[in-house]
């Protein structure tokens, strides 16, 4: 068992305005992201499921070509190498779940 307290890890910036906390196990990915309204995360594609949990805010993802706008209670599944993108409406705080564990972000 592992006990984590997010106040105590480092927050790392993936791209301008992406701001976040990661939680790793043997794996999956848990990322804790606070996002700067009018910032856009560029349309990329990754071998992991994701699955995006919106907590605060409204942002706008584009999956496969397709806008999609979430707000608190949201829940998006991207499967494993979807191209997607989006931009934070307002500022938000987004819990993501990655499976299987992002090295990239380590």
């Amino acid at each position: 068992m592992t006990i984590k307290h997010l106040k105590e890890l480092e927050e790392k910036e993936i791209v301008p305005g992406y701001r976040a906390k990661f939680v790793h196990t043997q794996n999956m990915t848990v990322a804790y992201w606070n996002i700067t309204a009018n910032h856009t995360m560029p349309e990329h594609a990754h071998p992991h499921e994701q699955v995006v949990n919106l907590l605060e805010g409204t942002f706008e993802l584009v999956i496969d070509g397709r806008p999609q706008r979430a707000e608190p209670g949201t829940v998006i599944v991207i499967p494993a190498n979807i191209k997607h993108s989006g931009n934070a409406i307002t500022d938000c705080r987004i819990l993501d779940v990655f499976y299987p564990v992002r090295e990239d972000y380590r």
